[in-house]
């Protein structure tokens, strides 16, 4: 199986490392790992057997915190990069939040499969993102969305 060796999210800040989705650190949570595929960005992910919508399919809420968590990692990976880093490097990744996440179902998403998501990231403002995601399993699409991720303020970790 194929999966993602170097991940943004293994370099990100212990203060970001939290999220459901994608925190290294949240011992209940998915662990979405995003890389590079070439020029565009990489997530695979099998999901767990309580993922299911019914019998033999994946609940539709993971696919979409797939995509979100997709598409956030994706716009750190592609500012890294665009600041002159790479994942692994001693530099500290930039942290996006989801501004707007759309999803649209193709097919219905066997469940039992590793899925891969597939991302196209456009700078649409130094502090605004937007990745374009394919999901899919089996080599099937299954799920697409769009993600607008914006640059997390140095104050997003602060108590209020």
């Amino acid at each position: 199986m194929e999966q993602v060796v170097k991940a943004i999210q293994d370099d990100y800040p212990d203060d970001f490392a939290w999220c459901y989705g994608c925190g290294r650190l949240n011992k209940d949570g998915h662990h979405f790992r995003t890389g590079w595929d070439g020029e565009k960005t990489i997530t695979i992910y099998t999901p767990k057997p309580e993922h299911i919508a019914i019998p033999g399919f994946v609940y539709g809420g993971l696919l979409a915190s797939l995509i979100d968590c997709h598409g956030t990692g994706s716009a750190a990976i592609a500012l890294h990069h665009k600041n002159g880093h790479e994942i692994g490097d001693e530099a500290q990744p930039p942290r996006f939040v989801t501004g707007s996440l759309n999803v649209s179902f193709q097919k219905p998403t066997p469940h039992g499969v590793p899925l891969k998501a597939i991302g196209t990231v456009h700078e649409i403002h130094p502090k605004k993102w937007k990745v374009e995601a394919e999901v899919y399993a089996n080599d099937v699409l299954v799920a697409t969305g769009e993600v607008i991720a914006v640059l997390a303020p140095k104050t997003f970790t602060e108590k209020q």
